[in-house]
């Protein structure tokens, strides 16, 4: 597979991941609150939903070790990933979310879990035909593909709620899920030379302080930013009146935040070097959350959403940059899958804590304190780079 047909794959893809994403950040909540859940009982969804990005170590080992029925290390497993996302999402409407609560949440797992196995395997598949310096690109591509997903979809789903319902919303993503599949039948791999093998001693390096801090980075940005994600919509929703096709729009034009600085963040990344991108991705946080605090109507939430979008894909870009400049070859898929579960188990921890936040504070005194808390990664920088050292200028 040539490097054209490679990063189409890699941004569709991502692209169904941004649809997926485009409901679960702009309706989810409210579809949900319909039935009167409250916001900690969504979050809890959130939060169960997202372990199969921490059990995806195991997905990444898999694929490392695992050549399925000869037919390669990563292309089976996106096949199945796609096929098992695609069937939960045909189920989800056939359950209520009350009466049915525990199914859904069991459900929310299983579609997750789709989504983790190829997702990783799409990592894997990059990590095993990228040179290291076109990380930046490429992190860029995929963090940019599943904005645009969200982007052009966003505005899609609110006007099928509004027209035909929330069920024809589900159906219609496990449809858009299916289109990477023609594509993803054509990836052909490449026999692993010997220096990328898979070898159990190339763990150590998870024993270096550089690492350790590199996964602390990786859990405090995502605790943050997807906590500040998961209750912008609601917000809007309950104190400006946001229905369902606004909220559809306000997501998409964050979308576009997304992709303007997944783009940024890739080049930087690629031209300055990850220590400093990753210093302005810390302080782009601080403010942009912060600022989602200052919203004092629906006019305003138009420039500050979209800034937050920006900061949000600037942030996942570098990072994901970093992780993949930092991986072991040997293990590659393994290596950026543990650095990837542990961001996500801040995700998942910050899905659960910003909604208990919301039900005994505010939603302003939240957005306040997640911002604040990505000061602490001024601490963890000078860990992860020692001044002498520079991903871009050292390799």
């Amino acid at each position: 597979m040539n490097k054209a047909l490679r990063y189409s794959l890699y941004a569709l893809l991502y692209f169904v991941q941004g649809t997926v994403l485009s409901y679960f950040t702009a309706l989810n909540p409210i579809y949900l609150r319909s039935y009167g859940l409250t916001m900690t009982q969504i979050g809890l969804i959130g939060t169960i939903g997202l372990l199969p990005f921490v059990i995806k170590i195991f997905f990444g080992m898999l694929s490392d070790r695992v050549n399925l029925f000869g037919l390669g290390y990563r292309k089976p497993y996106i096949i199945i990933g796609l096929l098992v996302q695609a069937a939960a999402l045909v189920i989800a409407p056939l359950i209520d979310p009350v009466s049915g609560y525990t199914y859904f949440v069991l459900l929310a797992f299983l579609l997750m879990t789709g989504m983790a196995l190829f997702d990783t395997c799409t990592d894997g598949l990059a990590l095993d035909s990228t040179p290291q310096q076109d990380s930046g690109t490429v992190q860029g591509i995929m963090v940019g593909g599943r904005a645009l997903g969200v982007v052009i979809v966003s505005g899609l789903l609110g006007f099928i709620v509004q027209k035909i319902g929330w069920s024809a919303v589900f159906w219609a993503m496990a449809i858009l899920t299916l289109l990477p599949l023609p594509l993803a039948l054509t990836i052909r791999e490449q026999p692993r030379p010997a220096n990328a093998r898979f070898e159990w001693k190339a763990f150590q390096a998870f024993s270096a302080g550089p690492l350790i801090a590199l996964a602390l980075l990786g859990a405090l940005y995502s605790f943050t930013i997807n906590g500040a994600n998961q209750i912008m919509i609601p917000f809007l929703n309950e104190n400006f009146g946001v229905d369902e096709l606004a909220a559809g729009f306000y997501v998409s034009v964050w979308g576009i935040g997304v992709v303007v600085g997944g783009i940024t963040g890739g080049r930087l990344v690629d031209r300055l070097g990850v220590r400093r991108a990753t210093l302005v991705a810390a302080l782009l946080a601080l403010v942009a959350i912060g600022s989602l605090a200052l919203i004092t109507g629906a006019g305003v939430a138009w420039v500050l959403i979209p800034a937050f979008g920006l900061a949000y894909g600037y942030y996942e870009t570098v990072y994901f940059a970093t992780s993949m400049q930092r991986a072991d070859r040997r293990i590659a898929a393994s290596m950026f899958s543990i650095l990837m579960a542990i961001a996500n188990i801040g995700t998942a921890i910050g899905l659960g804590v910003t909604g208990v936040l919301v039900d005994f504070v505010d939603y302003r005194l939240t957005f306040a304190i997640l911002g604040a808390l990505n000061l602490l990664a001024l601490l963890l920088i000078p860990a992860i780079f020692p001044r002498s050292q520079d991903l871009n200028a050292t390799q």
